[in-house]
């Protein structure tokens, strides 16, 4: 008889069809890799990430797209007034949810799914007036964000959709913006979006709540991935998002702070700073990381190419997106190489057993 190999597409697929847990998965994966003993039985380069599973997700996310926005053109065009508006922002939250429960939940279609609790996100932003109405502008706001995320908790309790988490750290955000702007002004805030607003010295209360902000959502993230270091379902999935929210926070604050001290010490610093951050992506085997910090990558090289002085011809400009092109393919390309010689040098730590598997340097 043929041996069929079974590979992590599978166990993906038997966990979304029901037939195993994700804990069930993760361990027939463990015992596959210890008895291979090593990270590149898995497929080398991969970090699982979906989107969409295939042409019909789109065709009827294309359709509810649609669908919601003959909805509220319909209203427009009726001439609601302010209760019309709340109404139909209540019908489209109960319509999504509705919607979640066959398409995520029976039908299990990625893209549909996404496309619903984004919908359902901002029909109960757009709700949360009815009840904030008394507080101010920006405080009304902050309420009307911290309801949504509230609401989008219990669409993650109910449909255990990734994504779900990071539309509602997207609201938490929002909150944040609303809160810090209404404390120190809005136009102070809003000026400082050139350059300035993760600067905690030139905005220390806007950048430290981002701080924290992307600081929870790592430690968050990092849980997620602990309990399926493997990536092969929902806990890995959720990661993602995560981490995809903790890296601008995290990345731009500390990056900006420090390159806008400004000199040699200001891009030795920022420089200092993504080499941390490299490793960090390395040791936890995420690149969202890097590609929040290509930004200061490019300034870094920029600074180097034009011997620290500002500005640059074209030419100065092509050899910085020549340099940052060739470091970030590389990086692209030997991330798994790379990992496997950071992992094999580092002495073991708490959770370094729990994070993603590596190849044994030799």
């Amino acid at each position: 008889m043929d041996k069929i190999p079974l590979t992590s597409e599978d166990l993906r697929a038997g966990v979304a069809a029901g037939y195993l847990t994700e804990a069930q998965a993760s361990a027939v994966a463990a015992l596959a890799h210890d008895r291979a003993g090593r990270r590149m039985a898995l497929p080398a380069e991969d970090e699982p990430f979906e989107f969409f599973r295939g042409f019909a997700e789109i065709f009827v996310a294309v359709g509810l797209g649609i669908l919601f926005a003959a909805v509220v053109l319909l209203v427009g065009a009726l001439g609601g007034g302010g209760r019309v508006v709340l109404l139909v922002s209540a019908a489209c939250a109960a319509m999504a949810w509705g919607g979640a429960e066959y398409f995520t939940l029976k039908r299990r279609m990625m893209l549909p799914s996404i496309v619903l609790v984004c919908i359902f996100g901002g029909a109960i932003f757009l709700l949360s007036p009815l009840f904030f109405f008394r507080a101010g502008d920006h405080g009304g706001i902050a309420l009307s964000a911290l309801a949504t995320a509230g609401a989008l908790a219990l669409w993650y309790r109910r449909f255990r959709l990734p994504f779900t988490l990071f539309v509602l750290g997207v609201a938490v955000l929002v909150a944040l913006y609303a809160l810090t702007s209404g404390i120190t002004g809005a136009r102070a805030v809003s000026t400082s979006f050139h350059g300035l607003i993760f600067d905690l010295q030139r905005s220390p209360l806007f950048s430290m709540t981002t701080l924290v902000f992307g600081i929870m959502a790592f430690a968050a993230g990092i849980w997620f991935d602990s309990r399926d270091p493997y990536r092969l379902g929902r806990h890995s999935a959720t990661g993602f998002w995560l981490h995809l929210l903790a890296a601008p926070a995290l990345v731009n604050t500390v990056a900006m702070t420090l390159f806008n001290m400004g000199g040699t010490v200001g891009v030795l610093s920022t420089a200092a700073a993504l080499l941390v951050v490299t490793m960090i992506a390395l040791i936890i085997d995420r690149r969202s990381f890097l590609t929040a910090g290509i930004v200061y990558f490019a300034l870094i090289i920029a600074w180097l190419v034009q011997g620290g002085q500002q500005g640059g011809g074209p030419v100065h400009k092509a050899v910085v997106l020549l340099l940052l092109g060739i470091l970030i393919t590389s990086l692209g390309t030997w991330w798994t190489a790379l990992r496997a010689q950071v992992m094999s040098a580092l002495p073991a730590f708490p959770g370094k057993d729990r994070l993603p598997p590596y190849a044994e340097t030799e």
